[in-house]
């Protein structure tokens, strides 16, 4: 509906070493991206396409890859009629892999914070794999291409939105928030190993006054719940 997403440019954002600040902001809500089901196991988006033959990417490689618009282009349909059961795996694979997948420290960590006060809201998802679920946590599901700007719950009195792990789609739901005068803070490594070589993969969604931390969610959330838990027992 909306044509083929343009890249956003960055404001004038401030990094910090970790999620510690949230503890200014509290309670907040998160939105979570691929990075939470990445961490479990599951591929990224673009393992769909490589499947799919939606770009020219192939086995992972990093880098930039066009779209395949035109039919001639498009080898899907050979590699079904050439070997259909070869193609046939492939296709499940992502399924397999979100069935199999069971729900990471991040994830658990934000169940603690959720129990402790702290997360306020359903968690926003951009996933499909329903980890967030099966953590005990309630999810509110944003991708939905027949709506530029779904609609969001907001959790009662919420003073900040957490985008973990997500790099461009949906970064509608971060501008609601600035609207509604919340603090945005993003956690992103912003970047990736392939083969043993980290590719940077800078985000597009911080704007001016967003805080950003590069650490892995497996490492940032945990870190954060036993912060905030240790701070209120002392």
């Amino acid at each position: 509906a909306g044509g083929i997403r343009r890249k956003a440019s960055p404001g004038t954002f401030r990094r910090i070493p970790d999620l510690a600040a949230l503890a200014d902001f509290l309670p907040f809500q998160v939105e979570i991206g691929c990075g939470t089901s990445w961490e479990a196991g599951i591929p990224a988006l673009h393992r769909l396409h490589e499947i799919y033959r939606v770009t020219t990417r192939e086995d992972g490689a990093p880098g930039a890859h066009g779209f395949i618009l035109r039919p001639q282009d498009d080898p899907l349909l050979t590699e079904f009629l050439a070997a259909p059961e070869e193609k046939a795996e492939e296709c499940v694979e992502m399924y397999r892999a979100c069935f199999q997948a069971r729900p990471t420290p991040a994830l658990t960590a934000l169940k603690e914070l959720h129990e402790a006060g702290y997360l306020t809201g359903p968690v926003i998802t951009n996933n499909f794999d329903v980890l967030a679920a099966r953590a005990g946590l309630r999810e509110c599901f944003v991708r939905r291409y027949d709506q530029m700007i779904p609609d969001v719950e907001w959790g009662q009195e919420a003073r900040a939105l957490l985008v973990v792990g997500l790099h461009a789609d949906r970064r509608q739901v971060a501008a609601r928030a600035r609207q509604r005068g919340m603090q945005v803070i993003h956690c992103d490594p912003e970047g990736f190993h392939n083969d043993g070589i980290f590719h940077p993969y800078p985000l597009e969604g911080p704007q001016d006054g967003d805080l950003v931390c590069n650490a892995p969610a497996g490492v940032a959330l945990p870190a954060l719940a036993q912060h905030l838990l240790e701070k209120a027992a002392a």
